[in-house]
């Protein structure tokens, strides 16, 4: 546009003003010209600069009743973590307080040693609120990686939200200045920012948020000259690699004080913040300090210097020992760990619960170091059984991210809070309050920006849908329970009350509420030992230490029976040593150690010798010097025993005895005067001995007391009178001398008669007895040692000029002075006398009062007590005069009018005396008693009642509130700025002294919820007069519609009806609601959504909301009620499940061999009946042979791993169920395919023919095994086949097979040595859980070759003689014998003869003096029927002959008809003995017998035992023999690694073609484990293979520095970035032997960017004198470790031409996955031949089993016991039927002396 010349324009603003800086200016015709139309004008805001540096100040000072400034040094903290966080080595923060103020202003300095920061990132951290989020998304280019989940989330991610370090350092202080210094940057940052900067900035209008980085060189401190304080710390820059330094000036003076007084306080919540980043995962458990599984590497230093000569102090926080998590872990006996999952957050909460046991006598709860303790508890107080262990205070404190938020404590969860209902009789309640928890989240939960508090943790963990577990995957609340039931059990050591007796009242128990209920016991059992009334107990850390009997046991509190407590008090009578009645004292202080035997060595009595003879007698007289004494004194024990030490116990010190004499004067009434001490040790020759005591010149009554005492007087036996002597005897005046006046002469009272004393004294001044042969020269009273002269009286007014007046009396020229007193009591009189007496209501009256004798004296005399006021005395015993002051007097005044009381004197003891009254005038006070207030408007004024409630609008102003004061009368008080200062309301802080001088209050602002009731109140603080009234907020008119969902159902499904209904309501601006929707309203009310059922929908609530269509998701629903429209969104889910579907499966057609498995997994999806994919995890999905729960998302998957049965066409059908209602599933056809290579059976052949005798050999078996398809397989592992052997027939029940051979082949085994039928079986074992067995094979086992002549049982050995008696004679009765195998077997059933009986003598010497059998035969013949002959009765004739004590045999010969074979005889052994041994051997050959018996049933037990242990034996050699074949095969394939071109990885292309080149000679050099192994290869090769054994590598272990380190600091600052090759290196497999290759290979060999650096930083090295190692750079140049460099022999060629790392898999891959077929096959083998060692192990330790050796060595003490009766009965025969030798039977004869006629 263009503006003519003559045209006349206005410049102007908006606003019509002068025009302004940075102002939209307007051109206009005139000024005041409107718009023609609507103009954009353009602005910029930019916050105030408060926003920055006071944006702390509420966020700290928020933390009511903590002190929040370790938190801020926290928020630094945090961000020192976060820098460190990548270090690999130590990461160091250092926290420094300098308050020197001779070095600058005071700082404080957070250092690091990080990451540090460049220019940009300083940059990014000036900006405010700038979040790790924030740069992620934005410009700022700092993109953020969450860090992998570690335990306890200690991942240092805590700088997070861009705000923390900008509050604390501003709340610290007004002035911050970063110094920084990135890895590898040359140069260092400094950004400044300070109050006074942003004050000065906003002055002179520039920009506040601008500044300027300083980039410096390390070290240099110039441009800070004045700050000194600053150079030591810029000094220290040269020396890291990497820092960043927070230093913050201009600190609060209170933030100091606190830091220096409060050091140890804030540095002890330091600690606790960071417990788990300074002492690792598990904590500080200082028991187990140095077993620490994960110990942290972060060390966090504070140093405070102040000004000289204050020294500096030191703390490094991991020297911290009282925080409240290592109280907390050091106090707890057992854990229980569990964790939290939540949705939809998907986070995990670790969580850990510390049980603290009662101990004894105390909770071992920690307390809070910090927090103050009124009292501290008497060691003597009982615990009792409250819950005094946590109290109230919350279980859990929440640690995010590793670090503590100390502001939010969890209470408790529902599975570990105490039972509302006490479920568990077992587990007391106090159980509960003993346990505290620890919690860890990550950053899925949002805490505020402080850190000082959760947002949600506690809500998200309370939703029901957290899920809560145990790490024994049980029910947590089961498994918790059970924990504490354990940890009560194990570890609470409390004390079981038994039989209750009564409840009682103790009452010299303080305090007062202690003294009722007592329960009474009459035993205890603590600690495993029984505790009853009457025992004799010693106490321990009492003063002194009792010993007494027990009285009873108290239990504080209500009890009827038995019951468990943790303390209690016992009541014990300690007569015997100490002068008290009973004692109560805490259970606890009972020694349990002491006994009753120690206690009689105590001491029990004093024995005292006179050793001059003349002993001092009871109660008896001695003149004034008469000497005492010597004595000697021996203590003695109830054993008589002399004592000079007590008894000692264990190690316990010595404790010494001594005896102390002391010897006590007894004045007038209960003055005594010790007049001599002495305390005597004890001595060998003399005991315990008292020199002579001489000075005994004193008259009066002694008392001479001898007392046992330990000599640190720690025990004094008071109570026994034993122990303690006691002597009394009075020493009297001696022969008189002469007499005095009485020191004591009567009091002189005026008008009453007094007397004159005189007394007659012996040489020491004593009183003595008047000789009876002296006359007094006056008439004197004569009493005992004294003359008085009696009635003497004085009276008048005692002025201070006569009080005192000399008396004089002349009695043998001695004379005295008296003293006058005033008299006795007469008047009362009471000032001041007016009545009545005038006082104001509400202060206190006072009054003199004065008592006078007959003369008007004051006078003082004894019980001079006066009652006035009510519940006032005066004691005027003193001084005759007193004062009343009594309370402040408050009567009710009534309308105004003044009160009266009478008040009266009097002397109760004084009858004589008068009473005096005085009335009072009690007038109403000026004080405020009295508040009105009032709301005064134009149009009225309303009066407020006290509590009254006033209904206002909400959100309105309650305006025009007045007050007025009235005192008691009802006169108003007019208001001064003293008495408005008194004036005080709760809804204001401070009000306007000027409104309320006026009697105006502040205006209340009213609440703007109606649910939000506000009270107020107006207080007078002086007289304490208030009114009160609640303002209820009212709603407004309505101005929009709300819906409320239900809370519990904001998700429906499809096809469901949201179970409750939708709230429609009318409400405020403030959401108040202001009218009620009512039915009738229906018509105007619309609902609208897509797929909404309309038709099911009614109003005024909305019901019956149902979708019906489409797909999950978010559906918003609109509702209308005329002008007003409101919007909800219901999440809407797939419906209920209808359908299944197949998502994956196999190729079709599935045909699948027999017994194996389908590689494919089946994965069935849930579906809705609309088609939607649903996840209801109450969907259970099965087929014919299993069944699946759904997972999260609706699938089940159905894995495969076996189909097995018959051959042909199957059907796989899915189906599914949901609420017990079937779901319509799918289904596939199936092939089952025979398998070649599955064995089914087994087929068995031998000669069924051939006759099997016992003991000889099998034929031959030959097994099949038969395949699937019914063709032999001959693959199988023949280790794998079995032959079971046992004896009998199969039956209906399972027969545990007696033999087990492995049969390869199954030939000459041997045939069971019993005869009868036997069961044989074959198994082929093919895995552990799956065998074939063959058809059972039943064969016949006869008996062998007919060999001896045996009887069915073993006879008993017969006890006989000569008697008449038929029975006493019998050899042999019942006996059938049979012709036998040499096994046992009966046999021989086709063989007919006769069986010879003879007798013969054993001594072979040819005597004939025989006995004879029945009937006078030497022998006897049997017939032999069918191999057996049974033996009715065979015995000696009576009288028969023999030899008392000889030897006989009887021999049974069997004589076989046509047999031409002998078979050997049976012959039975017996003596002929008198009568005298006939008991004896008869009780011998009964245990004999039995001894037999036991020995052949154990010796038969352990035959197989042995014979088990070599059929084991055999079958482990026989898989060694068979896995060494294999291992020989594999051997070599084990002991080979690879090519070292093969053995590792490099990511970067660049590293991989110079490595690989500087390799190039050993790239196809083959990795062997053994010498042995490398040998081998290059034999097989003719040598040409390299080859390198680890075992000939020598490796130091451990990784040393890069060369220009130091201790962990850089010498120098590198470029191009240097490392170690081999640390680029990746290994797949046996990563610690490819180190050792590479590290042997590469050695120390480094790679860095480019040649210059390589060459730089090897000539920094060789000038610190330093080695430097091969480099090689990403350009492909090598510096070789002499230095040489250039040339195309240190130039790398390109990729191409190189074997590089990383290149495919070798040509041997293929031959390698032919050779895993036989190491499978190998350990197969090797598992079987560990199976088979391991039953063998098993055997063996069942043979070596405590029970088994007691069963051998009671076989031994047996066998020992059968030797000893064989000796017995004289002789040494083996009584088993031996092969080798004849079988023998014994058999005794007795013979009795009056039969037989044998002389002795």
């Amino acid at each position: 546009f263009d503006i003519q010349s003559h045209e006349t324009f206005v410049l102007t603003t908006t606003d019509r003003i002068e025009l302004q800086h940075n102002s939209t200016l307007y051109l206009m015709r005139c000024e005041n010209q409107d718009l023609p139309t609507a103009m954009k004008e353009h602005i910029t805001f930019t916050p105030h600069y408060d926003t920055l540096i006071r944006s702390g100040m509420y966020e700290y000072y928020a933390s009511e009743g903590q002190v929040s400034l370790p938190y801020a040094l926290a928020e630094l903290v945090d961000n020192a973590l976060s820098a460190t966080a990548k270090n690999t080595g130590m990461r160091s923060i250092e926290i420094r307080m300098l308050f020197d103020e001779t070095l600058g202003k005071p700082a404080v300095v957070v250092l690091d040693n990080g990451c540090g920061m460049t220019s940009k990132q300083l940059k990014n951290w000036a900006v405010y609120r700038l979040s790790k989020f924030t740069r992620k998304n934005s410009s700022f280019q700092e993109g953020y990686v969450r860090p992998d989940p570690v335990a306890h989330s200690l991942n240092s991610d805590i700088s997070y939200f861009g705000v923390g370090g900008k509050q604390a350092v501003f709340y610290i202080g007004d002035s911050t200045r970063m110094i920084s210094k990135a890895v590898l940057s040359p140069d260092v940052h400094e950004l400044v920012l300070s109050k006074d900067d942003f004050e000065r900035k906003e002055k002179n209008k520039e920009d506040i948020y601008s500044g300027t980085i300083l980039n410096r060189k390390p070290g240099d401190f110039s441009h800070c000259p004045d700050e000194r304080f600053l150079h030591a710390l810029i000094a220290e820059e040269s020396e890291k690699e990497s820092f960043t330094a927070v230093v913050i000036t201009g600190v609060n003076p209170e933030h100091i004080t606190f830091l220096k007084k409060d050091f140890k306080l804030w540095t002890r919540q330091l600690a606790h913040i960071y417990h788990y980043y300074i002492h690792g995962i598990d904590g500080n458990n200082m028991s187990k300090a140095s077993a620490n599984s994960n110990p942290s590497k972060i060390d966090i230093q504070v140093t405070l210097r102040e000004k000289a000569p204050k020294f500096p102090r030191a703390l490094n926080l991991r020297e911290v020992d009282d925080d409240m998590q290592t109280l907390y872990i050091n106090a707890s006996a057992d854990t229980f760990e569990f964790k939290a999952t939540t949705q939809p957050e998907n986070g995990t909460v670790e969580g850990v619960l510390r049980y603290h046991p009662f101990l004894y006598d105390k909770e071992t709860y920690p307390q809070d170091p910090q927090a103050s303790l009124d009292d501290k508890e008497d060691d003597d107080v009982e615990s009792g059984v409250h819950n005094q262990a946590r109290g109230s205070r919350p279980i859990f404190e929440c640690f995010w991210n590793g670090r503590l938020i100390p502001y939010t404590k969890v209470a408790e969860f529902d599975w570990c809070a105490r039972p509302r209902t006490q479920k568990e009789q077992d587990l007391p309640p106090e159980c509960y309050s003993r346990i505290s928890g620890v919690l860890f989240t990550d950053d899925r939960f949002q805490v505020s920006t402080n850190k000082l508090t959760f947002m949600d943790l506690e809500l998200a963990l309370r939703r029901n849908d957290t899920i809560f577990t145990s790490f024994k995957r049980g029910k947590i609340e089961k498994e918790f329970t059970q924990w504490l039931k354990n940890c009560h059990k194990n570890l609470d050591k409390q004390i079981q009350f038994l039989d209750y007796k009564e409840t009682i009242t103790l009452p010299d128990v303080t305090p007062k509420e202690r003294q009722a209920p007592w329960a009474t016991f009459g035993s205890i059992k603590w600690h495993g030992k029984t505790y009853k009334t009457g025992e004799l107990v010693k106490s321990q850390r009492t003063n002194p230490t009792l010993y007494g009997k027990v009285v009873r046991f108290l239990l504080y509190g209500n009890y009827k029976g038995d019951v468990f407590a943790t303390g209690g008090q016992v009541e014990v009578e300690p007569k015997a040593f100490y002068n008290k009645t009973r004692r109560i004292i805490p259970i606890i202080k009972i020694d349990r150690t002491s006994t009753d035997d120690a206690i009689n060595k105590l001491p029990h009595e004093l024995k005292v010798e006179w050793p001059n003879g003349n002993p001092f007698s009871e109660n008896a007289d001695y003149p004034a010097g008469t000497p005492l004494g010597p004595l000697k004194i021996e203590i003695l024990n109830k054993k008589g025993e002399s004592l000079s030490r007590m008894p000692r116990a264990g190690q316990s010190p010595v404790i010494k005895l001594c005896v102390k004499l002391r010897l006590v004067h007894h004045g007038t009434g209960t003055n005594q005067e010790e007049m001599l001490s002495y305390v005597a040790e004890h001595s060998a020759k003399w005991n315990f001995w008292f020199k002579k005591i001489e000075n005994l010149t004193k008259v009066g009554k002694y008392t001479l007391f001898l007392n046992a005492m330990t000599n640190d007087s720690a025990i004094i036996f008071e109570g026994s009178k034993s122990l303690n002597k006691k002597l009394t005897f009075t020493i009297k005046g001696g022969t008189a001398q002469n007499f005095v006046i009485g020191a004591e002469i009567s009091p002189v009272h005026i008008g009453m008669p007094f007397n004159i004393p005189l007394q007659i004294k012996d040489k020491y001044g004593h009183s003595t007895e008047l000789p009876p042969n002296i006359q007094p020269e006056v008439k004197l009273d004569r009493t005992g040692n004294s003359l008085t002269i009696k009635s003497v009286t004085a009276r008048g007014k005692i002025t201070d000029k006569v009080r005192n007046k000399n008396i004089l009396e002349t009695i043998h020229s001695f004379s005295d002075a008296g003293s006058y007193f005033s008299g006795k009591p007469h008047s009362l009189h009471v000032k001041p006398e007016d009545n009545p007496i005038t006082g104001e209501n509400g202060n206190p009256f006072k009054f003199d009062v004065e008592i006078h004798d007959e003369a008007g004296n004051i006078t003082a005399n004894a019980r001079q007590l006066v009652h006035g006021y009510p519940e006032i005395r005066a004691d005027c015993s003193q001084t005759g005069v007193g004062q009343f002051v009594t309370k402040p007097i408050n009567l009710k005044i009534i309308k105004g009018e003044p009160q009266k009381l009478t008040v009266k004197f009097s002397m109760p003891n004084h009858k004589n005396i008068a009473l005096v009254v005085r009335e009072l005038k009690v007038t109403p006070s000026t004080r405020v008693s009295l508040m009105e207030i009032c709301r005064q408007d134009e149009s009225a004024s309303l009066v407020l009642r006290n509590s009254e409630k006033i209904e206002w609008l909400a959100g309105g102003l309650l305006e025009n509130l007045h007050y007025k004061l009235f005192d008691e009368a009802g006169r108003e008080i007019r208001l001064t700025p003293e008495i408005a200062s008194m004036i005080k309301v709760t809804w204001a802080e401070d009000g306007n002294l000027k409104d309320l001088v006026q009697g105006k209050l502040p205006n209340i602002q009213v609440p703007t919820k109606v649910q939000d009731a506000r009270f107020c109140k107006v207080l007078y603080e002086g007289q304490s007069v208030s009114v009160s009234f609640t303002i209820v907020p009212c709603p407004d008119e309505p101005t929009q519609l709300q819906v409320t969902l239900p809370q519990t159902q904001t998700t429906v499904k499809l096809g469901e009806t949201l179970s409750k209904d939708i709230i429609l309501e009318l409400v405020d601006q403030y959401g108040n609601v202001s009218k009620t929707l009512y039915s009738t309203c229906v018509n105007d009310i619309a609902v609208a959504a897509p797929g909404l059922d309309k038709s099911a929908v009614t109003c005024v609530a909305v019901t019956g909301v149902c979708f019906q269509n489409g797909t999950p998701g978010s559906r918003e629903m609109r509702f209308t009620f005329r002008k007003y429209v409101a919007c909800v969104t219901v999440m809407v889910t797939a419906g209920d499940p209808a359908q299944l579907k197949l998502v994956s499966k196999p190729p079709q057609p599935l045909q699948v061999l027999n017994g194996s498995s389908i590689p494919t997994p089946f994965i069935v999806q849930l579906f809705d009946m609309w088609g939607n994919p649903t996840q209801d995890q109450r969907v259970v999905l099965s087929t014919a042979v299993m069944s699946q729960p759904v997972n999260a998302d609706g699938k089940a998957f159905f894995i495969v791993n076996r189909v097995s049965g018959s051959v042909g066409y199957y059907q796989l059908e899915f189906k599914g169920s949901f609420n017990d209602k079937p779901i319509s599933g799918t289904s596939l056809n199936l092939n089952l395919l025979p398998n070649p290579n599955k064995p089914v059976r087994l087929s068995v052949e031998y000669d069924t023919k051939a006759k099997l005798p016992a003991g000889g050999t099998f034929p031959v078996f030959r097994v099949t095994v038969v395949s699937d398809e019914g063709s032999p397989i001959t693959t199988f592992d023949p280790a794998a086949v079995s032959m079971l052997l046992w004896e009998g027939v199969p039956s209906g029940t399972t027969q545990e097979p007696k033999y087990c051979f492995c049969v390869v082949p199954h030939r000459d085994k041997e045939i069971p040595k019993r005869a009868g039928k036997h069961t044989i079986l074959f198994s082929l074992s093919i895995d552990k859980t799956d065998d074939v067995l063959s058809y059972k094979i039943i064969i016949n086992v006869v008996p062998n070759q007919p060999v001896k002549l045996g009887p069915d049982s073993q006879p008993p050995a017969p006890v006989v003689s000569y008697s008449t008696a038929i029975t006493n004679r019998t050899l042999v009765e019942n006996m059938t014998l049979r012709i036998m195998d040499s096994y046992g077997n009966p046999t021989g059933q086709n063989l007919h003869g006769k069986v010879a009986v003879s007798m013969k003598s054993s001594s072979c010497d040819g005597s004939t003096n025989l006995p004879l059998f029945e009937g006078k035969n030497s022998r006897c013949q049997f017939n032999l029927v069918e191999g057996k002959v049974h033996i009715t009765r065979l015995a000696i004739m009576e009288n028969s002959p023999g030899e008392n004590g000889n030897e006989y045999n009887l021999i049974f010969k069997p004589e076989i008809f046509n047999f031409l074979f002998s078979v050997l005889p049976i012959v039975y052994i017996f003596f002929i003995l008198d009568s005298e041994n006939q008991h004896k051997m008869s009780a011998l050959s009964g245990k004999k017998d039995a001894l037999n018996v036991a020995i052949a049933k154990y010796e038969e037990i352990f035959n197989d035992h042995q014979t088990l242990l070599m059929l084991l034996t055999a079958m482990k050699l026989h898989f060694k023999s068979l896995s060494f074949n294999l291992s020989s095969t594999v051997e070599t394939l084990i002991l080979t690694l690879l090519q070292v071109g093969h053995l590792a990885c490099v990511q970067d292309d660049d590293a991989a073609r110079v490595i690989s080149w500087h390799l190039s000679g050993d790239m196809d050099c083959v990795i062997t484990t053994t010498t042995a192994a490398a040998r081998t290869i290059v034999d097989n090769t003719l040598g040409r293979q390299q080859v390198m054994p680890l075992d000939g590598i020598l490796m130091h272990p451990g990784n040393r520095p890069l060369p220009h380190l130091r201790n962990g600091t850089p010498l120098f600052p590198p470029q191009g970035n240097p490392i170690y090759a081999r640390d680029l290196l990746i290994y797949s497999h046996r990563p610690e032997d490819c180190n050792t290759v590479f590290k042997n290979i590469l050695g120390d060999t480094i790679l860095m960017d480019d040649l210059y650096s390589g060459t730089e930083y090897r000539k920094a090295l060789i000038q610190r004198k330093i080695q430097c190692p091969t480099i090689l750079t990403r350009q492909g140049d090598r510096i070789s470790a002499r230095g040489k460099f250039g040339g195309t022999q240190n130039k790398a060629p390109t990729i191409s031409a190189l074997k590089v790392f990383g290149a495919p898999l070798p040509g041997r891959y293929h031959t390698l996955r032919e050779q895993i077929g036989m190491l499978s096959q190998y350990q197969s083998v090797v598992e079987k031949k560990n199976e088979a060692d391991k039953d063998r192990e098993s055997h063996l330790i069942m043979m070596k089993s405590p029970d088994n050796q007691n069963k051998q060595q009671d076989l031994k003490e047996k066998k020992k016991q059968l030797e000893e009766i064989e000796r017995q009965l004289g002789m040494f025969v083996d009584f088993a039927l031996q092969t080798e030798k004849l079988p023998t039977m014994s058999c005794l004869l007795f013979a009795p002396k009056q039969d037989r006629g044998i002389s002795e």
